[in-house]
């Protein structure tokens, strides 16, 4: 049975349409179109509930040690109250998981935010690789609400006491309280537009989701579901585990290598990571345009102009704010230059589409 998360009740009561994501319910959009959703978002501000993220604690005197050897970017460079967008690989250098590594406390606490999907394999991970630190999966306590848009900052001011967010630099985040319970706000998000990613206890999840909605109708705030996500996302080029990136994955291949830092650090798989490096690449992750009429999908194939199989599609979406077809795919490195001219099999049809600068939209 799929799990619910603390604000599964909300989104009924706001007519969320339901499906099964990565063992939960979640809503792939409300009672608005995933355009309005999207567009609300560049435009105003959205809330977007991820409490299916997974929250893994590392504490205790090894703590700092063990984040290092788990993780490629140079946790010791963060001092409390600074987060990092990093890696963990496995031995032959492929992502076991993208991940966000908060520093509660510097040398002996961090809270690591890890995919949904990948929330049980990425605890075992981390317990089989724990060089003495404390493993405490935390993710049953927190709800997690993400506030984006160019209105996020407003909103969350009136919602929070006390909160500023111009003291609060991207990247970063502080501990607080909401209703009397643990919360903490931090200056993230997966849009490309303003925002935070709030973890509060799941005891007033709900109570601030509804709270954020009553504040911000003025600023036309509205509730968000998957769909939007993804779009959203898309137009940026952000990474998605399960898309973009593999336990099959290089780093270097999915436009990741500037958060691996083997020059500070040792860590899981850095040797085969800087070996594949060293050999260059096997395919690179682009982002393209459709000149004809159609969408990709992921796994649709890439070929080349004299009919050779050259790469294929991660992701792909009619992107709400252009009104184009746009995807991301891994590609021979001979055709990732920008103007590269390429076609897309979709549905028996080869469609030609061209690499282009990313991200696809500027936010605002």
């Amino acid at each position: 049975m799929p799990q619910k998360t603390p604000l599964y009740q909300a989104h009924i009561e706001l007519g969320g349409k339901m499906v099964d994501f990565a063992g939960w319910m979640m809503p792939v959009n409300y009672q608005q179109t995933l355009k309005e959703e999207h567009v609300n978002v560049r435009s105003n501000v959205g809330l977007f509930d991820v409490s299916h993220m997974g929250e893994i604690r590392i504490k205790g005197s090894e703590a700092l040690r063990t984040v290092e050897n788990l993780t490629t970017n140079y946790v010791g460079g963060l001092f409390d109250g600074e987060a990092q967008y990093s890696l963990m690989c496995n031995e032959q250098g492929g992502v076991v998981d993208d991940l966000i590594v908060y520093c509660v406390k510097k040398n002996e606490d961090y809270l690591l935010c890890v995919n949904a999907s990948n929330t049980e394999k990425d605890f075992e991970w981390i317990y089989d690789h724990n060089l003495g630190a404390e493993i405490i999966n935390e993710s049953d306590s927190w709800a997690q609400i993400a506030v984006q848009g160019p209105k996020a900052y407003e909103l969350v001011e009136k919602v929070i006491p006390g909160f500023r967010s111009d003291k609060l630099a991207s990247f970063c985040f502080l501990e607080t309280q909401y209703a009397g319970e643990q919360c903490m706000i931090a200056k993230t998000g997966y849009t490309g537009e303003k925002g935070f990613e709030i973890f509060v206890d799941k005891k007033v999840g709900q109570d601030l989701w509804y709270d954020l909605l009553a504040k911000g109708k003025n600023l036309g705030v509205l509730p968000i579901g998957l769909g939007a996500r993804d779009t959203l996302r898309t137009e940026m080029k952000y990474s998605l585990y399960g898309h973009e990136i593999t336990d099959e994955t290089f780093p270097h291949e999915a436009g990741l290598n500037w958060v691996v830092k083997a020059d500070k650090k040792d860590f899981i798989g850095k040797n085969a990571i800087l070996l594949a490096k060293e050999q260059g690449y096997r395919h690179k992750l682009v982002g393209f345009k459709l000149k004809g009429r159609g969408i990709p999908r992921q796994s649709y194939l890439l070929f080349s102009g004299d009919d050779q199989e050259i790469g294929w599609v991660t992701s792909g979406t009619l992107s709400p704010s252009l009104n184009e077809s746009i995807g991301i795919g891994y590609i021979k490195p001979e055709f990732a230059k920008i103007g590269s001219i390429f076609n897309v099999q979709i549905r028996g049809k080869f469609i030609p589409a061209e690499v282009v600068k990313t991200p696809f939209v500027k936010p605002n």
